[in-house]
């Protein structure tokens, strides 16, 4: 039987998500502390625990087949590796940073000097787009101390809250890029591990749709049924249920997550009573 292998960053933030939205699909994996390569028992599925800058390498080569992997790892080196899904977590920014005390008003003001960063071919496209010469210096650990050493002028590395920023004195003035967690595939795939990646990505997209999503039941007086049907288009129709007291029903649908407090306020002012948010666990359409 044919088995997907599937590469994820061994340690770190990147490594808890991945295996989360594994675990979120129901695919069971047993990996015990250090270990390099796990198989889940409940699908073909082999994880392999890799360092995060070789992935890509790892893709290309055929080692692996499928990887979870941040998409600003597949602009500094991908080769053209195509992302079959957003994943929606491990969010950050690819950012330029500069000292507190360094008076920035443009790209331009970076012209000719020196740039500390693990991402060198991100960092040339990005000042080669904008006309702008710098020397960059490629290091690896702990970008963000360069400039208090003397090593740099700026930096470029990836920023999530900005916290590690603050800390070194450093102030954010520009991103480059955004990115999150991708679901990305090795070239020339077999039709039979197609199948299984089509099964794999059917169930992340289910786990996907509900993290975006909220159940939402009310009640509501039966003249105001149509009105505030209109305001919850995420399925097709809503559920209608009568209540005991005559002229009200219950009233269940779906609303998306980033549209909340939008939608509450409007069920409400539509007269909507007793509203009740769940979270949902599974989404399949």
């Amino acid at each position: 039987m044919n088995t997907l292998k599937i590469a994820i960053q061994k340690s770190g933030r990147l490594n808890e998500d991945s295996l989360k939205i594994l675990k979120d699909c129901g695919i069971s994996v047993d990996n015990g502390n250090d270990q390099l390569k796990a198989t889940a028992s409940n699908f073909p599925l082999e994880i392999l625990f890799l360092r995060n800058s070789d992935i890509p390498q790892y893709l290309i080569d055929g080692v692996a087949d499928i990887a979870i992997v941040g998409d600003n790892l597949l602009v500094e080196k991908g080769y053209g590796l195509e992302i079959v899904e957003k994943l929606g977590f491990s969010k950050c920014k690819v950012s330029i940073a500069v000292p507190k005390s360094f008076n920035y008003n443009s790209i331009a003001d970076l012209n000719g000097l020196k740039i500390a960063t693990s991402y060198p071919n991100t960092v040339s496209n990005y000042f080669n787009s904008k006309n702008v010469n710098v020397d960059i210096h490629e290091i690896s650990g702990s970008v963000e101390i360069a400039p208090n050493i003397g090593l740099s002028d700026a930096i470029v590395d990836i920023v999530s809250t900005g916290s590690t920023l603050f800390k070194n004195n450093l102030k954010e003035v520009e991103v480059i890029l955004k990115s999150e967690a991708v679901l990305t595939v090795a070239p020339n795939l077999s039709k039979e591990k197609n199948e299984i990646l089509n099964k794999l990505r059917f169930r992340i997209q289910s786990v996907l749709k509900a993290r975006r999503s909220k159940y939402i039941l009310m009640n509501v007086p039966n003249e105001k049924i149509d009105e505030i049907s209109r305001i919850l288009p995420v399925l097709k129709s809503p559920t209608v249920l009568p209540l005991a007291e005559e002229g009200w029903s219950s009233l269940h649908s779906v609303i998306n997550d980033d549209q909340f407090w939008e939608v509450i306020d409007q069920l409400k002012f539509a007269g909507a009573e007793g509203i009740l948010i769940c979270p949902i666990e599974k989404m399949v359409l």
